[in-house]
This record gives structure tokens, sequence and C-alpha cells, in this order.
């Protein structure tokens, strides 16, 4: 565990504290395991990776963590056991696949650790970062859209699936076993749609022992994709005693301010923002249209505005890198002992 003898309501405040006050995300993780040449166009996508290429997939949890990230999320944002089963996968064997996304983070902190021990110093002459610290993994699980692989986790529009007892027995399983799994708490990630909030937060009382955060997704900077209110699901999520932090993920970072207010007016739990890099995904092509984001400079620009105005969890979503991770480390008053 990434923080000790904390019960679920202080797990995140209790990390906080020790973070400095605000902690840092990872950054995107598919952008990374296709940088280093896995191909990711699969039902699957990066989950994929946990079938075949699952020393990539540590290598890229470690080079986040040594960019500063004090959160990594697993592989499992769009590993589903229907969806490994359409691949000829057993119920087991589906379930062990999301086990080892967890446990392939876990192992990539425990290598992290152990290079802080060996290390002289907490920042080494190429950059990386090896400061012993509190390091929490969060067990990824993708909308109901993610599963169907065909971009409607950015619309929200599941035609006949938008029914509340049937995302809960779509994810329930999921969650389950995530949850027993050894991660820190679960990362509902780019939630598209207040029904699925609240299958999310009902399933959460279905005896899951770990805590939560859920991160919504909005392509106009009011709303969630989906057209429902984004306080009317921040509301949800407030409501919900094993969710911890409640923010945006995947989302333009000239929206995120906005959102971050609107946040605020509905909860008092620490608010994470991870956007995306700004460029315009098109689903019909499955790939992000080039040139239409912003460089990392940029970027990173915004980050101690969003703390500001209350955001105390901060990182990257699509076509984020690690050098991003990094240079938002390198932004933040809190980290520049990191870097002494």
């Amino acid at each position: 565990m990434g923080v000790n003898n904390g019960t679920v309501q202080t797990l995140m405040s209790d990390f906080l504290r020790t973070s400095g006050g605000v902690a840092v995300i990872d950054g995107g993780f598919a952008t990374e395991l296709e940088r280093h040449g896995a191909d990711l166009n699969d039902p699957l996508w990066s989950a994929k990776c946990l079938l075949t290429s699952t020393d990539l997939v540590r290598q890229v949890h470690l080079d986040y963590l040594e960019a500063g990230a004090d959160i990594i999320i697993t592989a499992s944002y769009q590993a589903t056991i229907q969806g490994f089963g359409a691949k000829g996968f057993s119920k087991e064997e589906s379930e062990a696949m999301l086990k080892k996304s967890v446990d392939i983070a876990c192992e990539a902190r425990k290598i992290y650790y152990e290079r802080c021990r060996n290390s002289a110093s907490n920042y080494t002459s190429d950059g990386k970062i090896l400061k012993n610290r509190p390091i929490l993994v969060a067990a990824s699980v993708g909308s109901y859209g993610a599963y169907l692989a065909d971009g409607s986790e950015y619309s929200g529009d599941y035609g006949d699936a938008m029914d509340l007892e049937f995302l809960k027995s779509f994810h329930r399983r999921r969650v389950q076993v995530l949850s027993e799994s050894g991660a820190d708490l679960i990362a509902f990630e780019t939630v598209p749609n207040k029904i699925e909030a609240q299958a999310y937060a009902e399933l959460l009382e279905e005896g899951i022992k770990i805590p939560a955060w859920f991160s919504f997704n909005s392509k106009d900077g009011v709303n969630v994709v989906s057209g429902d209110s984004l306080i009317e699901c921040a509301k949800i999520a407030d409501s919900c005693p094993k969710v911890v932090a409640v923010g945006i993920n995947c989302t333009p970072p000239r929206f995120i301010s906005g959102l971050i207010q609107s946040i605020k007016k509905v909860t008092t739990k620490p608010i994470l923002i991870y956007p995306n890099s700004g460029e315009t995904y098109d689903a019909e092509l499955k790939q992000w249209v080039k040139n239409t984001g912003v460089p990392d400079e940029d970027f990173v620009s915004y980050v101690n505005k969003w703390c500001e105005i209350g955001a105390s969890l901060v990182g990257g979503c699509c076509r984020t890198t690690p050098n991003t991770i990094k240079a938002i480390c390198r932004t933040l008053p809190s980290r520049s002992s990191y870097l002494a």
C-alpha cells in the first residue's frame, strides 16, 4: 500500500498530506506503449499488452514513476471479462488478466523503491526522479463505451444499454476482481454520463473494500460528454462514501479551470484533473488528429492555476508522456525539493 494504516475515508487525505498537498498522477499509457512500438489497433486497446507485452507495461509504469508520478494507473482501462471472452479466454483466464494488470503495476512500484534505495541522490544526471515517497496503484475501470471500442466513451450514448441494472451487471465482477487484486484504489475513468456514475456508486456499496475516484470527461467545458450536467454527476460522486476524489480526465486543457469551479460547488472532496493534450480524437479512424493539441510547455503553464483554484491531484491523459509529468513536477512548488 502507498499509505499505511489509513481507512477508506482517509486514504486520500493522508496521501495528499504526505505528498505536500498536491499529488502527481501519471500520463498517457497507450501513448507510451505505441511510442515503444506496440500495435493497439484492437478492441482491447492498451489491455492487449497484458497478453503480449507485460515487460513493456511494467517499463511504462517505471518511466512514469521515474518522471515523478505518485499514482500509477493500471493497464486495465479497456480490460473487461466480456472483452477477453470475445478473444476466446475463459472467465477464469479473463479474471486472471485483470489481476495481472494490478500485479504488474505493483511490481513496478517495488522495482522503483529498490532503485530509490540504491540511488545516492533523489535526482539523477539523466533526469530521473528517484525519490522514496508514498506511491499509489490505481486500478483503472473504463466505461462501457470503452469496451464497445467505437468511441462512445466520448459521446456517452449507449443506445439500449442506457440502463442502470445492465451497466451494474456489466461492470460488477470486473470491479470485484480489481478491488481484490492488491490495488490501493479504483480509478473509474472517462465516465461519460450520469447513469454510469450511478451504477459505479451503487457497485461500490456491494462490499467493495477499497476507495475509488470518479473522473468524468467533457467536450464543451460545461457538461459531461453525454450532455448530462457535470454538477449532477459530481453530486453522485460526493454522496458516495467510498469515493475519495472526483474530477476530470481526457478533456482539453482549456476547459479544466471552469470544470474545477463547477465541481467545487458540490463537493469538498479532493479534485483530480488529468487532461489530454488537447488533440482531437477521430472515432471513425480510431486515431488522434495531429497538430490539434498543445505542447508540453503550454500544458504545464496551466498547472499551478489549476492547483490554486482547487485541484490537488494533477497528471495527464491521452497524448501526454513522461516528459509532461516530469514538467508538471518541475513546476509544482511542493516538488522543488526533489530536484535539489
